[in-house]
């Protein structure tokens, strides 16, 4: 059978499959997460399948990645200017934005840590022969100071277009803090009122467009998965299977036992709802590879367990651009000690700890730079004088990896969020634990009415009730309900059989976006 006849008859074969999940959907006989879960098993089955004929299975996983996409920067823009005209206070503000920083800061750290310990217990690169590709081209290390200029908005729809985040959230914060200045007095109040309207109700919009597109993530998850099994290069993988090994053993580590111990000590919570909630995005980053791209799942996963619309919009977007532990920590550090013992150079203790201080560094110095990963990698090789061509025998497995190291910068954020709303005494715990139903305030009547059915009856719960939150929401249509599902559509005609409390199956827990990192 030819390439093209093997390719369609792929295409056909997901439809089919395609089909069953949507029946899944329709009938409730699998909520969000389960179809989820499900995709991935059959996207594995369809990309052995089908190896190297997924082609046309791949598009539809295009088309979502290229839908979140769109819609990431815009949400971001009206997300954080209402986030931050609602927090109001200046104080307030930078108390979030430095805990914001120090946490995220500490993830890559103890990241970055864990990494050198494993890499120097197994010993990565002792022994490695490799010829250099010859199309190999050493991407260029961007000077810090020009890196810093760049953050700084020039041409908002080029940055709009290029999918440039950090500067469309520093405008997004200059706007905001003018309104907040602009509306100190009764009479500047009534003039930038309008503005205010303007800005929640495309926040709204847009969150409601992006829950219709990542209601459709199962399909996705299984046309990517099968497009990256399909095109995995077993033969090229085996030399550089113990790197890929510790790359995941390290990340299983700081996203199982170092956050959730960070979560505990800073937040004073249980971590164990969090990360049960935490794992539909978790699934979402591995497959889309993008951290950018999650934001909207990420945000909607936080404000379903407590977190407030304001905090999870801002901690979110700068977690996927700043202190990334997957990115920033394990990534160049672990190639960094593959280069050292595969080039048989004489480290000191001194020297591989260096290199963990060069990892936070390029973590702020390369913020918001497409191909993060890569460029991490390649900064701290120049800056420690490793050779850098290393970093080019990396590529047969950087797909894989790249996987792992987006849902661990995703968990890095969201964790982050949580800390920072517990601290600042925002975290409403009864969203947190399960104790009551989230339910968007423009949620149908439908919604609501299974959400008032499930609130009816006593949730038995061993930690002590905490008060509800009363502080209003960055998102004010978003903030004080919630559905007894965390990607639940109002109206629920926008996709047929999932627009009622059990659409997407997630209670007390949830979703969000990503852009890609590498």
């Amino acid at each position: 059978m030819s390439d093209t006849a093997l390719n369609w008859v792929a295409l056909a074969v997901t439809v089919v499959l395609f089909a069953g999940l949507g029946y899944l959907s329709v009938s409730k006989k699998a909520g969000f997460s389960a179809r989820v879960l499900i995709a991935t098993a059959l996207g594995i089955v369809v990309g052995v399948a089908f190896k190297e004929h997924t082609d046309y299975v791949a598009a539809f996983g295009d088309v979502w990645s290229n839908a979140i996409a769109a819609i990431v920067v815009p949400l971001l823009l009206f997300s954080v200017i209402a986030s931050i005209t609602n927090l109001g206070e200046s104080l307030k503000l930078r108390s979030i934005g430095v805990k914001t920083v120090v946490f995220l800061l500490i993830n890559t750290a103890t990241a970055a840590l864990i990494t050198l310990g494993l890499a120097l217990l197994f010993r990565v690169g002792q022994g490695f022969q490799f010829t250099l590709p010859t199309d190999y081209k050493q991407r260029e290390v961007p000077e810090v100071l020009d890196t810093i200029v760049a953050l700084f908005p020039t041409n908002l729809v080029k940055n709009w277009y290029s999918n440039q985040v950090v500067p469309v959230v520093i405008f997004a914060i200059l706007v905001a803090v003018a309104y907040n200045q602009a509306a100190k007095t009764a009479k500047g109040a009534a003039a930038v009122h309008p503005f205010k309207a303007f800005v929640d109700a495309g926040n709204v919009v847009l969150s409601k467009a992006t829950q219709i597109v990542v209601g459709f993530t199962p399909y996705a998850v299984l046309a990517l998965i099968a497009a990256a099994v399909s095109n995995s290069d077993v033969a090229a993988l085996l030399p550089l299977l113990t790197v890929l090994v510790v790359a995941y053993i390290a990340m299983i580590i700081q996203l199982f036992l170092i956050q959730p111990l960070i979560l505990s000590a800073a937040a004073r919570v249980n971590p164990v709802p969090f990360f049960k909630a935490f794992w539909p995005t978790g699934v979402v980053a591995f497959t889309s590879e993008s951290s950018i791209g999650t934001i909207p799942v990420t945000v909607r996963n936080l404000r379903a367990n407590g977190v407030p619309g304001e905090i999870a919009s801002f901690v979110a977007s700068l977690g996927a651009n700043l202190g990334m532990p997957g990115c920033a920590g394990v990534w160049p550090v672990l190639l960094a000690v593959f280069a050292v013992n595969a080039q048989g150079i004489s480290y000191s203790p001194a020297q591989y700890l260096f290199l963990v201080v060069l990892a936070l560094l390029v973590s702020i110095g390369t913020v918001g730079v497409p191909g993060t990963a890569t460029i991490t990698a390649t900064s701290l090789f120049a800056a420690a004088g490793l050779p850098i061509p290393f970093i080019a025998i990396s590529q047969p497995i950087s797909q894989i990896v790249d996987m792992g190291r987006t849902a661990l910068n995703v968990a890095g954020a969201a964790n982050t969020a949580v800390i920072v709303a517990a601290t600042e005494q925002e975290l409403d715990q009864d969203l947190y634990y399960g104790r009551k139903a989230f339910v968007d305030e423009d949620a149908n009547d439908d919604e609501l009415e299974a959400v008032g059915a499930k609130q009816a009856a006593p949730i038995a719960s061993a930690v002590p009730a905490a008060g509800e939150s009363s502080k209003p929401s960055a998102l004010a249509a978003f903030q004080n309900g919630g559905s007894g599902n965390l990607l639940s559509f109002s109206p629920s005609s926008a996709l047929e059989g999932t627009g009622n409390d059990d659409q997407c199956g997630i209670h007390p827990g949830a979703n969000k976006d990503a852009d890609k990192k590498d």
